[in-house]
């Protein structure tokens, strides 16, 4: 089953959905550039790995009178136990993938294809710094840079810049921006808004190789299907995150209705 929206449905934002989404949508479009590469190239998915800060359990009580902390400290040796010092609490590593297409000569990278994840749009948090970093090293590597942004929350992340992106397109809800090696500060952007279908997005390649075009309506239409988000989703309970405006609830709330998930 399709989703109702045209193209992306902002209840697909929520945090506790969008990860699956993620998912879906970089094993889909795997499959769909594979299937569109000329030979001599493949396409793999990649993991970009960080640590996160997880903040301590604070147990709030008196202040400890002096010499408390030596005391607990002998009697914590006493019991055998063993004092390590940790300056900051780390999480797991965390792994985010991403999709690479290389030259099935020396499996050079040509092309980085990302979906943007709620991590890389949180201000502040380490899978945001990960993947600016990530993006500063395409750019100085000499390699394609595809970026599908379809979070509509969070500060701007893409590597157009924004005022760039305002000029031409001060409306759009989401973006799709493409960096062609050797060519930094050029870049090719495709606006989308609420009402768009998704698009078809060129994914270049070599020098004087045609790209590839992918279909990424169809990759969502996939996602949404196979990812079981017709069920999972509750249009009449719960509200996209982060919310809509007034022009677009109402034009939402009117499409619901006319598909009969919304009396």
């Amino acid at each position: 089953m399709p989703s109702p929206f045209p193209g992306m449905d902002p209840w697909l934002e929520r945090p506790m959905v969008f990860p699956d989404v993620h998912h879906g949508l970089i094993t889909y479009l795997k499959a769909a550039i594979f299937a569109a590469l000329p030979p001599g190239y493949t396409v793999s998915t990649s993991n970009r790995v960080w640590v996160d800060i997880e903040p301590d359990v604070i147990v709030v009580g008196p202040d400890p009178a002096p010499g408390d902390g030596a005391h607990l400290a002998a009697t914590m040796s006493a019991a055998g136990l063993l004092a390590i010092k940790a300056d900051e609490v780390l999480s797991d590593p965390i792994e985010e993938p991403y999709l690479a297409i290389v030259s099935g000569e020396g499996d050079r990278l040509v092309t980085a294809v990302e979906v943007l994840s709620l991590a890389n749009k949180r201000a502040e948090d380490r899978g945001r710094t990960s993947y600016r970093h990530k993006q500063n090293e395409y750019r100085l590597s000499n390699v394609n840079v595809v970026e599908i942004d379809l979070l509509r929350g969070g500060p701007h992340t893409t590597a157009v810049p924004l005022p760039r992106l305002r000029a031409v397109a001060p409306n759009c809800d989401y973006h799709i921006s493409v960096m062609v090696a050797g060519s930094p500060r050029h870049y090719f952007v495709a606006p989308i808004t609420l009402a768009d279908r998704l698009p078809h997005v060129p994914i270049p390649l070599d020098s004087g190789v045609e790209p590839v075009t992918i279909d990424l309506q169809a990759v969502f239409d996939r996602c949404y299907d196979e990812g079981g988000f017709a069920r999972r989703v509750k249009y009449a309970k719960q509200q996209p995150e982060p919310s809509l405006t007034r022009e677009q609830q109402a034009w939402a709330e009117d499409l619901l209705r006319t598909k009969g998930l919304l009396p």
